[in-house]
């Protein structure tokens, strides 16, 4: 009798068939798709905060003044100055060369795309709210993820802040020579005056050699750059006539 309550015993511990508890298989993919998602969110979380936080924090830098430094093997010259503190036709210099509807757009200029689009893509349609989310956020290049990433950052910066915030940040971060960022570094590189002292001639100048900064220079200025010069000296008192910088003034 005792043999057989043992039989019995051990035979219950086997799991009957039908109960319905079967191995799980692995699933990988839906793993890393899962993985994959909760880094979208968490990356986009990340990058939210920090145009909240840009709002009012000045940005230390850049990953590209970072990778220039490295390159370059030497710190850039980098020195944060306000706007306040820049001369106002500065301001409006960098807008009329590079985004003269900068205060009539929420951070894509439709009518410079569609102008772009119609050349051929040999017309750069890139507006200053996109290259600062370019600059502080993301990374340099044409790849696709930047891309998706800059345009959906730029409206969430549009939405947060205003639009002579914008600007401020733009001209403390652009390229203005090999190793040389901001303005306020730019004026004294170039010209060995501070941003507030900047004429109308020499803050078109350094506008002038925004798009290619390390093959043109504000100091000594090649004929383009001179002709360039002219464009955007005019370019600023029409926007200042017109009404157009009446959002960062």
């Amino acid at each position: 009798m005792a043999r057989a309550a043992k039989t019995t015993k051990s035979k219950s511990k086997t799991p009957a068939k039908g109960s319905g508890k079967t191995a799980r298989r692995p699933r990988p993919l839906r793993f890393l798709v899962k993985r994959a998602v909760q880094a979208a969110v968490a990356l986009a979380l990340l990058l939210g905060l920090a145009v909240l936080s840009y709002r009012f924090v000045n940005p230390p830098g850049s990953f590209y003044m970072w990778s220039e430094g490295r390159r370059l093997g030497s710190p850039v010259s980098y020195a944060w100055v306000d706007a306040e503190d820049v001369a106002p036709v500065a301001l409006r210099a960098l807008v009329a060369a590079e985004d003269a509807n900068f205060c009539t757009h929420w951070g894509f200029d439709m009518r410079a795309i569609r102008a772009a689009i119609a050349e051929g893509g040999n017309r750069g349609a890139s507006t200053i709210s996109q290259q600062v989310v370019k600059n502080a956020f993301l990374w340099q290049g044409r790849s696709w993820p930047r891309k998706a990433l800059e345009a959906a950052l730029t409206p969430l910066m549009e939405a947060l802040w205003p639009k002579r915030r914008i600007l401020e940040v733009y001209m403390n971060i652009a390229e203005f020579d090999e190793g040389v960022f901001g303005i306020k570094a730019a004026s004294q590189h170039y010209f060995g005056v501070a941003p507030s002292q900047l004429t109308s001639t020499q803050a078109a100048r350094l506008a002038a050699i925004l798009p290619d900064p390390k093959d043109r220079s504000a100091s000594n200025p090649s004929s383009f750059v001179q002709r360039r010069t002219g464009q955007i000296r005019d370019g600023a008192a029409t926007i200042a006539r017109d009404g157009r910088a009446r959002c960062f003034e």
